[in-house]
Order: C-alpha cells, then structure tokens, then sequence
C-alpha cells in the first residue's frame, strides 16, 4: 500500500468512502462489518459526511470504529448551510456525537454555499483550539475557489476524479501538488457503472490479474499525494480495494488510458456529483 501524508499523519493512498450507507437499516450490520473489514486490511481513513443519509452514514461509522477509533483517520464534512459561525460548532457536536468520538481528524467544508470563507474558516480554526477537529480543510473547490481562500492552514481539497473525469488535471491537481496539498478523490470508480465496463480497462486488468476496479484505483492514486476513497459493502470488493494499493501500472497500461480517456487540453469547469 502507497501512503499519503494528509493533515500531519501518514495516511493510506486508498481508503474508504460511506456515500450512500446508512440509508437502509438492512442494511446497517453489513456496512458496518466492511468497514471493520477495511480497516483490518490497512483502509484505515474513513471517510463520511453529515450530508451522507443526514447522519445515517455517520452512525454506521460510529458503530463501525468503536473499541478502536485510534486506528483510523476520521474525515467528515459540514454542509455549506450549516457553515455559518454558529452553524458549524452545532453540526461539528452532532458528527462528534454520531461518530461517537470527541474529535475528527479532518473536517471539510463539503461545498461553496452562502456563507463567506472567512466565516467557515474562523468557525473551523474555533473547533480546532477546542480540540474537536484536529485540521480542516475543503470539498468541491476549483483553482479559484482555493486561490481566494489563500489559506496554508487548508489541509486538504477533495473533488471528483477518475479516469472518466480527468478535468482537474490541466491546472487544479498541478497546483495542487506545487503546494503540496493533498487530493482526496471521490468517486475513483465512478460509481462503479460503464467505467469499470469499458474494454481498455478490462484488457489492462487481464494482463495484470487484477480487475477494471483495482486498475481505476491504480490509476487515480499514481499520483503523488492522491488518496481515493471508494465505497464498499460487499467482502470480496473490499479485499480488492485494499489489494488495489499494491497494483502499479505500466507506461504503457497508462499510454492506453490516455488514449482512451484524454486528458484535458484546456480549462474544464469542475465536475460535482
């Protein structure tokens, strides 16, 4: 497994992502046993958001590190209408409470909203005297977005990114690794649909052994200071995204990623989902 430095710890280059879980409680036990698994095999970041089943996601989470919250490097977000001065000490205590922790290790505001940056920030910088965030950082930010925020406390910028979605590669990933801040990547698979289909990935992955998932996951986190976050429930993806960390393309696996999916020649508006 590669690993990342994020936020001042040493953090796995693939970790776990929790969009969608904890909207069925049937769900639950199943969520809860994979990220366990995850962390078991070295998925030890673990990454949610108050948005994710407002608040679903979180508790399974909780259920998930407890007994054993010094092994992960906890990551949630607070939705831009809760970022206000008040707003964000509020929705932090009810994550910390969900999460069933005293403290997140990294906060991000998860996209732009109404309330000016300055306000978020001097509301992140509150919880982190009062140890209930360790760092914060931001979700959804273009070049410009980071540029006006200026600010070197900011630990991180987490945006969409697989080989699909290739945008921030002509100036915000660059950038980004001028000023060594780390990339968290969500949707490395792209929700696992015609991306994982596509006949280029499959022949990269026969030649490897390995699968189109794990060949996706390479390929985002060949980058320095990249982290992917992919979501899993079922046992045997979860073995195959731990055993990702290990799979390195070759030149010319890449040059046939390239050639599949351009990168970009110009400047794209930043993809969201």
């Amino acid at each position: 497994m590669r690993f990342v430095n994020l936020a001042g710890s040493k953090v796995p280059a693939i970790g776990q992502g929790t969009w969608y879980m904890g909207e069925d409680p049937r769900r639950k036990a199943a969520e809860v046993a994979a990220l366990q698994q995850g962390i078991d095999l070295g998925l030890t970041l673990v990454d949610t958001a108050e948005m994710y089943a407002e608040g679903g996601a979180e508790e399974v989470v909780g259920q998930a590190i407890a007994g054993r919250r010094d092994q992960v490097f906890l990551v949630s977000k607070v939705y831009p209408h809760n970022a206000s001065r008040r707003g964000v000490p509020a929705a932090c205590e009810r994550s910390l409470q969900r999460l069933g922790t005293d403290c997140i290790d990294l906060y991000l505001l998860h996209w732009r909203g109404q309330y000016p940056l300055e306000e978020t920030v001097e509301a992140f910088e509150r919880l982190r005297e009062q140890g209930k965030i360790r760092r914060w950082g931001v979700s959804n930010f273009d070049l410009d977005d980071l540029l006006e925020l200026g600010n070197d406390d900011c630990a991180t910028n987490q945006v969409l990114y697989n080989p699909a979605q290739r945008g921030i590669e002509f100036d915000l990933l660059p950038w980004s690794q001028q000023q060594r801040l780390p990339t968290m990547a969500y949707c490395p698979l792209a929700q696992a649909g015609r991306l994982l289909q596509h006949p280029v990935l499959v022949e990269i992955a026969e030649r490897h052994g390995a699968t189109p998932a794990q060949v996706s996951l390479a390929w985002v986190t060949r980058h320095d200071g990249v982290i992917a976050i992919p979501k899993a429930v079922d046992p045997m993806h979860v073995r195959l995204n731990a055993a990702a960390g290990e799979l390195v393309l070759r030149a010319e696996d890449l040059q046939a990623i390239d050639k599949a999916f351009p990168a970009p020649t110009r400047k794209q508006h930043l993809a969201m989902v």
